[in-house]
């Protein structure tokens, strides 16, 4: 399961000593401005702030221990102006995901302007010089240039900081793969470059450990789960309850078996079941309420999207795995759905969330109890990995709309309308053109400018269609 934690953020506030004779007050106040910063961000990190970096060896120390106690991000902020050259060893050192915010104290230069505001205000050309270094030790930092107060700083700040949690979420990543769906071609890639450059790591598992798992489900594990389901929601009358309890079980034994190896989500193609020989039903409510609990999750063996589904859950929150099932011209709309599966943690508030008796002929097994729903209504953006032959990784981001469409009675999986930005024709021709694949992970609002910054830490094209 992915980790859902503030962000965990080293604030690298660095001046110069040189002014320290002469206004030795000057230290403690840019020190309380810092702070003032911090408190302004607190509510999207855990910042850590321990002093004034004066030195090379302040700034090496400081950047060292960041490092070593795993935090997520560095932010780097001119307290002062302070020589560029002072940085250099510590961005040699440095692995984590640096932001240069270009922040100074007071916004205005007014008419009473002295020189103690001229001393204090000064960290644009301070700016300058770390940038400078920045760029020739090859690093590709965040930039902002803003009022530290404004609302624009603060939503920049936390799509960065969020980015960043996700780098370390993305550097653990496990996850287990049940078989591939055999011919499909834009879900492969190679797993070591995946590792890599992405960071999660691959092991392919087999279904008889889920069906062992499935042996150690206790009665009273079961009926609580299903007491869980009544809750959250509404279940067909038709629903036989063995097969409640068959799919309840084949959950937890895949919840248990993940637990114990530490994996952080998991890919299955649904012909493994039939060929085992030993299921009655596929996954289909077990992945729904799976990836509402936080994992990471994709169908038929697709690990990239799987990946981009735990990205998602770190970055945005609630990621959900879907792909465009048909076009539809008059709502310049692509119809999102699969075969079953669905994070119901973003269908919309003012239907039921339904739990119905599927026939499903796909897997010939018998009916697996399907969650169906539609996704709120509102802003929404949707994200594919495309592995590049002997070139890394590329990230296609559209952002658009979910529609306010009636109920498809017909339709026994979760689906939803959603409407890009650019329509639906541009959207698609640029989506092919980029290669952007079949499945995709989707989350509610408009959050491009976040898998942007992911994918620059991440060194790996970006792509908005």
């Amino acid at each position: 399961m992915i980790e859902i934690r503030k962000p965990k953020i080293g604030f690298l506030g660095i001046m110069h000593g040189l002014y320290d004779e002469k206004q030795p007050e000057i230290t403690a106040s840019q020190e309380k401005w810092a702070k003032a910063v911090v408190s302004r961000l607190s509510d999207i990190a855990d910042i850590d702030f321990p002093k004034a970096a004066k030195s090379r060896a302040d700034i090496e120390a400081i950047t060292g221990e960041f490092n070593r106690s795993a935090y997520d991000g560095i932010v780097i902020v001119m307290l002062l102006y302070s020589p560029g050259f002072r940085l250099v060893r510590a961005l040699e050192e440095n692995n984590l995901p640096i932001m240069l915010a270009n922040i100074q104290p007071l916004p205005t230069v007014t008419n009473d302007w002295d020189w103690s505001r001229l001393t204090t205000n000064q960290g644009i050309h301070g700016a300058q010089d770390t940038a400078n270094m920045i760029l020739q030790a090859g690093i590709m930092p965040t930039i902002i240039t803003e009022d530290w107060q404004s609302a624009s700083f603060h939503n920049f700040f936390e799509d960065w900081a969020r980015a960043a949690r996700t780098i370390s979420v993305l550097k653990k990543m496990r996850l287990a793969v049940f078989e591939r769906m055999k011919g499909m071609g834009d879900i492969v890639g190679d797993e070591g470059v995946l590792l890599r450059t992405i960071g999660p790591e691959i092991n392919h598992e087999g279904l008889g450990q889920i069906y062992e798992s499935m042996q150690t489900v206790t009665d009273n594990e079961i009926k609580t789960q299903i007491a869980q389901d009544r809750q959250n929601f509404e279940i067909d009358s038709n629903l036989p309850e063995k097969n409640h309890r068959y799919a309840v079980t084949l959950q937890l034994g895949f919840e248990k078996f993940l637990q114990q190896r530490q994996y952080d989500g998991f890919s299955v193609n649904f012909d493994a079941f039939k060929e085992d020989g030993r299921f009655e039903q596929i996954h289909m409510l077990a992945a729904s309420n799976l990836m509402a609990k936080g994992y990471a999750y994709s169908n038929e063996g697709d690990v990239h999207t799987a990946t981009l589904v735990g990205a998602t859950h770190a970055l945005v929150g609630d990621g959900h795995f879907t792909e465009m099932y048909s076009l539809d011209f008059e709502k310049d709309s692509a119809l999102m759905s699969h075969m079953g599966e669905g994070n119901w943690k973003i269908a919309r508030k003012d239907r039921p969330i339904k739990l119905i008796d599927r026939e499903l002929e796909i897997g010939n097994l018998s009916n697996p109890p399907t969650v169906v729903f539609s996704a709120q209504p509102g802003p929404a953006t949707i994200v594919s990995l495309v592995s590049l032959a002997g070139r890394g990784y590329r990230l296609v981001v559209s952002e658009g709309e979910i529609l306010d469409t009636p109920v498809l009675p017909e339709v026994p999986m979760p689906y939803f309308h959603l409407r890009p930005k650019t329509g639906i024709k541009k959207a698609m021709d640029d989506w092919l053109l980029a290669g952007g694949t079949h499945h995709q992970t989707l989350n509610l609002g408009h959050h491009s400018r976040r898998w942007q910054m992911l994918a620059g830490m991440l060194g790996i094209e970006f792509m908005e269609v």
